[in-house]
């Protein structure tokens, strides 16, 4: 997707973000239906602090859930996880290294959707090839 040099819109991104999903194996895509993706300009300073960043333009994403590794039978009325994608640090990440947008929202959804299954930085490493 070609975008001039202000980058996508955040509904231009949020699509890339939910093509990203509905190319991934059908065994994570069915394991991700509870999960919100949101993209905002940039983290709330409670994000930022939550993974001890102070810069905003540091972060380009966020998982807010709990893995499905520790989650408990026990446990209900849970809030929905939630993929956060931020567009300006996104932007700027874009401008800096002439990465593809589209690959680089592809590379942030599947990292926080890595943490939504518990995965290694090595396992995420994997699902993004499968990606592909």
């Amino acid at each position: 997707m070609m975008h001039d040099r202000t980058g996508p819109t955040q509904a231009q991104m949020q699509q890339m973000a939910e093509s990203v999903v509905a190319k991934l194996p059908e065994e994570f895509r069915a394991q991700m239906g509870e999960i919100v993706m949101r993209v905002e300009d940039f983290a709330t300073s409670e994000q930022l602090e939550s993974v001890e960043l102070s810069d905003k333009w540091e972060l380009t994403g966020l998982y807010e859930g709990v893995a499905l590794t520790e989650r408990s039978v026990w446990e209900s009325h849970r809030m929905p996880a939630r993929i956060w994608l931020f567009r300006q640090p996104l932007i700027a990440e874009w401008r800096e290294t002439g990465v593809r947008m589209d690959d680089l929202v592809r590379h942030v959804v599947i990292h926080e959707a890595g943490h939504h299954f518990g995965f290694s930085d090595d396992d995420m490493h994997w699902l993004e090839d499968q990606a592909d």
